[in-house]
């Protein structure tokens, strides 16, 4: 397998983290962004290029000649529109991907349609903040409602653990490469914490890239 791929989201916090990862391991990567000047790092096997998820035609012309692409798309945790935009502007991106012949399309998912218990996901539980539940409900309605019933295209949807990122006890900055992977239900560690760092993330991901494990269908990670 060639070693390229597109990134949609490439300047958020996990897109990022992905980008990093997949520099560090000799990927030429062609990094879709809203904003490039947020992209602070530069390779000669990089290239930033603008561009508007909406807008679906011209990013299935982007997405042209990529076997593999990586979305961390999010509208913005602090946008208004959240919800909307995630539900009106992911089926776009499915949808150009499927029509620039991408074999395969790896999403950054959510952590609320895991199971935290038999029968009861985690965004039913109520112990979610009221401002991410926007954010969190829309992509888990686009993956339960659209990217489940989608065969056209090799899909996963990988949901972090719980807690992604700076966000737990562990502290932000650490890629251990020490975790464990599972499906639907969320993974907790010996303290009931469910945490993974963004780096150890991006690992995974890449490492799914590289090396196809999971196939139209979600899986987790957590330590």
């Amino acid at each position: 397998m060639d070693k390229k791929t597109a990134l949609i989201g490439a300047s958020g916090f996990v897109g990022s983290a992905i980008l990093n990862e997949l520099l560090e391991r000799g990927y030429e990567v062609e990094a879709l962004v809203r904003d490039p000047e947020k992209i602070k790092v530069t390779s000669d096997r990089l290239t930033v290029k603008k561009v508007d998820v909406a807008d679906e035609k011209a990013l299935e012309q982007d997405l042209k000649g990529y076997e593999s692409v990586i979305s961390a798309y999010n509208p913005g945790w602090a946008n208004p529109n959240i919800y909307e935009e995630t539900l009106e502007n992911y089926p776009k991106i499915l949808e150009a991907a499927k029509r620039a012949g991408v074999k395969r399309l790896l999403i950054v998912g959510g952590a609320g349609t895991l199971f935290v218990k038999p029968g009861v996901r985690l965004v039913d539980t109520g112990t979610l903040p009221a401002e991410w539940l926007p954010g969190v409900k829309s992509l888990g309605e686009f993956y339960l409602d659209t990217l489940m019933k989608e065969n056209d295209i090799d899909w996963v949807f990988f949901s972090p653990a719980g807690n992604l990122g700076n966000m737990g006890a562990e502290g932000p900055g650490k890629r251990t490469g020490v975790y464990r992977l599972g499906k639907d239900d969320m993974i907790f560690d010996k303290d009931g914490n469910s945490f993974i760092s963004v780096e150890d993330y991006a690992k995974a991901m890449v490492d799914e890239l590289a090396e196809p494990a999971h196939h139209k269908e979600r899986f987790t990670i957590g330590y």
